[in-house]
């Protein structure tokens, strides 16, 4: 692990994530939505939002899944993020996350809710910091790691991507 891993890591308290590479909570709005105003897609109140640091190395990858929040990705430090979606349809993209607007790159990425994405660093990159950012609010009863044979199953176009980004 390269220094300035090591620096992001000790310097904003990362810890490693279920899916993949390390995280932090920086923001839980201290307001919430209670689960009645939500009809039911939640198991209980939720915050109004919620962000995270992400941080991705060239050694790891955030693992397919899901949650019932939309998410958007902000691109803060390093190399390109690659960001993979299917979508409920079945249909799968690759969304470049980055400051290098010229090669087709954006600085931010939103991953609606209900759709599979999974992430890792551009080859030949070493790390990617990146921040998340959910509504309403992230919590763990809102989040599902795919099971590599059920998602080929269910899309078995995808199974090479699938395949790369499960465990």
């Amino acid at each position: 692990m390269n220094e300035r891993i090591t620096v992001l890591i000790e310097q904003l308290g990362l810890e490693p994530h279920p899916e993949g590479g390390f995280y932090k909570e920086s923001y839980r709005s201290d307001n919430t939505i209670p689960m009645a105003a939500m009809q039911g897609v939640f198991s209980g109140d939720r915050a109004y939002g919620t962000s995270i640091y992400f941080l991705l190395t060239a050694d790891n990858f955030s693992a397919f899944h899901r949650i019932k929040q939309d998410e958007i990705w902000h691109h803060y430090e390093g190399g390109t993020l690659e960001v993979h979606e299917i979508d409920p349809q079945g249909r799968y993209s690759c969304y470049k996350v980055g400051k290098h607007l010229l090669n087709g790159e954006t600085p931010q990425r939103m991953v609606p809710a209900g759709s599979w994405f999974a992430s890792c660093v551009a080859p030949g990159v070493d790390y990617a910091l990146t921040g998340c950012t959910v509504s309403p609010g992230f919590d763990f009863d809102d989040f599902e790691l795919a099971n590599r044979n059920e998602l080929i199953a269910q899309f078995p176009e995808n199974k090479q991507i699938i395949t790369e980004l499960t465990r």
